[in-house]
C-alpha cells in the first residue's frame, strides 16, 4: 500500500466544495450543489445532486460543465428551479426531478442574480436582475456619478449594476418588473399568502453604509413598503408560517461600537412592535468564521422558522466553533444549541421536522448532514471528498490558550505539518475583518502550508468575534495596540511550547490581516518574510477611496480624518513603513474596491524608497476575495507565489 502524501497546492483542483442545499417540501429529498475546479480549463463549475434522505442514494442532475447553483423546489415537489450559465449569462432554468432536459425560463441580456423564490402556489417566481439592457462601456465614454458610494467591491459601478425585483409567470413566461429605484434589491421571500414579497434593499444612492440593507416589501402590483430602515446590521429576515411576524438578525443603529453583537428580533406586523429575543446571549448570532474555500453560498440561507412559528434556528459562533441555536420566538427568553463539537456548521433548510446543514472541520471541507428534530441523531448525506482526503496524510492541530500582555486570555491554534520535527518553520496567518475569527473550519492555505512543511499559527486577536462585545470592540480608535500584542504573545507562546522555530517565522494575512501584517513588519524584524494581501495601509486615503471608507474608517477610528488626524496617522502602517526590513510580497487585486490598489501601492513605494526587499503580485480583474473565490488563474498565482516567497526567505533563511 503506497504511503500517504501531504496535501499540495494541486489538491485544490481535486476537492469538491459544497456550496448549498435545500430540502423538498416533504423533507424526503434534498438538492445539493457543489463546486469543482477544472484545472486544465482554469474554470470552476457547480453541479446539482439529488439525494434521497432516507437511503443516502445520490444522483447527479446536471452535467458538471456549467455553474448550476441556487436550486429551489417548486411547492409540488416535482421540479426544481436553479441558476445556470450554461448558455452564457446566468439564467433561471426549471428541471423535473424525474430527469430530462432543463427548460430555460429567463433570457435577460446580462443574466439574473443569484437569489430567487418560487411563489407559495408554484405559479410564479420572484427573482432579481440588473436592467435588461446592454451595459455601457464606462472605459470609453464620460460618465457622471452622484451616489455617496458609487462603486462596490465584486459588483462594480453601482448605477449600472444594481438589481431590481422581477416576477416571472412560469406558464406564460411573462416577466414584470416590480421595483425601479436605483437600489440594489435582492433576496426576495414570499409572504405565506402569496400577496407580497419581502426583499433586502441595499446601496441606496444616499447611503454611506451601502452594504447594510433596509427591509422592504412589494406587492404584486409594484406598491412598495419600507418594513425596517436605518439599522446598523440587518440580515436573514423570514416570515413566520402564519405571515403575522418577521424574524431577523440584526443590531439597531444605537451608537454601540462597531463589532458589537447581533441579536434575533421579532417584528409583529399588525402591532408594529419589535422584540429582541436574545438580549442575554453574550456572543450574539451570526457566524463569522473565516474559511479559505469558495463556499459563500453556505451563509446565504435566511433564518429558519419552525412550522409552528414558536422557534427559529440561527447560527452563532463561540470561540472557534460555529453552531446552530434554537431560539424561542415568544414568552420567556430561551435558546439552546442543537449541534456541538469542534466544527463549523451552516444551517441550510428546515422541512418535515428535519434540519439540513453543512458541517466543516479543520481537516475536512463541508459535507451535508440531516438532523431530525427534536433530539435525533444526525445523518451524513454526502462524502464529496472522502476518497481524496483518505489518500492524504493530514496535519494535527493543537489548541492554544495564553494571556496577552494586559492579562486578557487569547485563543488560537497551531497546525503541525505532517512531516518534520518541532520546532517547525512557522507562518503566522492573520484573519481579516477585523470582526471575524478563525477556528474549526477548513482553510486551504493552512493545509497547503502544512503540506509544504510549515507550522501554521492562527489565532483570534482582540477585535475577533465569538468572545463577547468587550473583546470584539476593544481596538476602536486603537488599531495596532492590543491586536498586535495578542499576535506577538501568541508567537511567543508557540515558541515557548516548542512548536514554532523563532529563527524561521513568516507572516501573512488578507484585508485586516494584511493591515496587521504591514503593521507587524514596520514594528519588528523578527519575521523572515511577509505577504500582506489587499491590506489597509493608510487610513486617510482608505477613507476616501474604499467602498466602505466613509463609514468604516469613522466607526473603527472614532471620527473623520479632519476631526482626529493624529489617530488616522498613528493607526496607519504607512506611517512606519520606512522602518521595514522584512522581505515583503504584496498581493493586490486590481479591482478591489474594499481595500483599493493604492493601499498596496503606497506601501510598496515606501519600502522600495527605503531599501527593503519588496515585490508586488498584481491580480488583474480581481476583487477583494480573489484568492478565495476569484478566477482560477488568480488563485493559482497566489498559491504559487506564497509557497515560493516563504520557501526563499523562511526556509532559505
Amino acid at each position: 500500500m503506497p504511503q500517504a502524501r501531504t496535501l499540495q497546492k494541486e489538491d485544490l483542483f481535486a476537492l469538491h466544495f459544497l456550496n448549498g442545499a435545500t430540502l423538498a417540501p416533504d423533507g424526503a429529498l434534498a438538492i445539493a450543489y457543489a463546486n469543482k475546479i477544472d484545472a486544465d480549463a482554469d474554470k470552476q463549475y457547480s453541479t446539482l445532486y439529488l439525494i434521497d434522505c432516507a437511503t443516502g442514494e445520490q444522483r447527479q442532475m446536471t452535467n458538471g460543465l456549467a455553474v448550476d447553483s441556487g436550486a429551489r423546489w417548486l411547492p409540488a415537489g416535482d421540479a426544481v428551479v436553479f441558476v445556470s450559465d450554461r448558455d452564457g449569462a446566468p439564467q433561471l432554468y426549471l428541471l423535473p426531478v424525474v430527469g430530462g432536459e432543463a427548460r430555460q425560463l429567463t433570457r435577460f441580456q446580462r443574466g439574473v442574480g443569484g437569489s430567487f423564490a418560487p411563489a407559495p402556489d408554484g405559479s410564479q417566481i420572484a427573482f432579481c436582475a440588473k436592467a435588461d439592457a446592454e451595459a455601457p462601456d464606462l472605459s470609453a465614454e464620460p460618465y457622471r456619478v452622484d451616489r455617496t458610494v458609487y462603486r462596490f467591491d465584486a459588483i462594480g459601478y453601482l448605477d449600472d449594476e444594481v438589481q431590481d425585483i422581477y416576477l416571472l409567470d412560469i406558464a406564460s413566461g411573462e416577466v414584470r418588473q416590480l421595483t425601479a429605484d436605483r437600489t440594489n434589491n435582492s433576496n426576495p421571500r414570499w409572504s405565506p399568502d402569496g400577496k407580497t414579497i419581502l426583499y433586502d434593499a441595499a446601496m441606496r444612492a444616499d447611503a454611506a453604509r451601502a452594504m447594510t440593507p433596509d427591509l422592504k416589501s412589494v406587492d404584486l402590483d409594484g406598491a412598495q413598503t419600507t418594513v425596517l430602515a436605518g439599522w446598523g446590521q440587518l440580515a436573514k429576515a423570514s416570515f413566520t408560517p402564519d405571515g403575522a411576524r418577521i424574524v431577523f438578525q440584526g443590531r439597531p443603529d444605537d451608537g454601540a461600537p462597531i463589532g458589537s453583537k447581533s441579536d434575533v428580533y421579532v417584528l409583529d406586523l399588525a402591532a408594529g412592535s419589535l422584540e429582541c429575543r436574545t438580549p442575554s446571549l453574550d456572543i450574539g448570532v451570526g457566524g463569522r468564521l473565516s474559511l479559505d474555500m469558495p463556499v459563500s453560498g453556505l451563509s446565504a440561507a435566511n433564518i429558519l422558522v419552525a412550522a409552528d412559528g414558536k422557534s427559529a434556528y440561527v447560527s452563532a459562533q463561540r470561540g472557534g466553533s460555529e453552531h446552530i441555536l434554537r431560539v424561542a420566538l415568544a414568552g420567556d427568553e430561551a435558546w439552546e444549541a442543537v449541534t456541538d463539537g469542534d466544527c463549523a456548521i451552516f444551517p441550510l433548510d428546515l422541512r418535515g421536522g428535519r434540519l439540513l446543514y453543512a458541517r466543516t472541520s479543520v481537516n475536512a471541507p463541508p459535507e451535508l448532514e440531516l438532523l431530525p428534530l427534536p433530539g435525533g441523531a444526525s445523518q451524513v448525506l454526502t462524502s464529496l471528498n472522502q476518497a481524496q482526503l483518505a489518500a492524504l496524510q493530514l496535519p494535527q492541530t493543537e489548541h492554544l490558550r495564553w494571556r496577552s500582555r494586559d492579562g486578557e486570555e487569547v485563543e488560537g491554534w497551531f497546525m503541525k505539518p505532517p512531516a518534520g520535527e518541532a520546532p517547525y518553520p512557522t507562518i503566522l496567518y492573520i484573519h481579516g475583518g477585523p470582526h471575524a475569527a478563525y477556528g474549526y473550519g477548513f482553510h486551504f492555505d493552512f493545509q497547503m502550508l502544512a503540506g509544504a512543511g510549515y507550522g501554521v499559527l492562527f489565532l483570534n486577536h482582540r477585535a475577533s468575534t465569538g468572545y463577547g462585545d468587550g473583546f470584539s470592540t476593544a481596538i476602536k480608535g486603537d488599531w495596532g495596540n492590543l491586536d498586535y500584542q495578542d499576535l506577538m504573545t501568541g508567537v511567543d507562546y508557540a515558541i515557548e511550547r516548542g512548536l514554532a522555530d523563532e529563527q524561521r517565522l513568516g507572516v501573512c494575512g488578507t484585508s485586516g490581516g494584511g493591515n496587521l501584517t504591514c503593521w507587524i513588519i514596520s514594528h519588528t524584524d523578527r519575521f523572515k518574510a511577509a505577504i500582506p494581501q489587499n491590506p489597509v495601509t493608510n487610513w486617510r486615503s482608505f477613507y476616501g477611496t474604499s467602498d466602505i471608507g466613509i463609514y468604516f474608517a469613522v466607526e473603527q477610528l472614532g471620527g473623520h480624518p479632519q476631526e482626529i488626524p493624529e489617530v488616522y496617522e498613528r493607526c496607519s502602517p504607512i506611517s512606519y513603513a520606512h522602518r521595514c526590513v522584512t522581505p515583503t510580497l504584496l498581493v493586490q487585486s486590481e479591482l478591489d474596491w474594499r481595500c483599493p490598489a493604492e493601499q498596496s501601492e503606497q506601501f510598496y513605494s515606501v519600502l522600495k524608497a527605503n531599501g527593503c526587499r519588496v515585490e508586488m503580485l498584481r491580480q488583474p480583474g480581481g476583487a477583494h476575495g480573489a484568492s478565495i473565490n476569484g478566477a482560477i488563474n488568480l488563485r493559482r498565482a497566489h498559491n504559487d507565489a506564497m509557497l515560493e516567497w516563504f520557501a526563499a526567505y523562511v526556509l532559505g533563511a
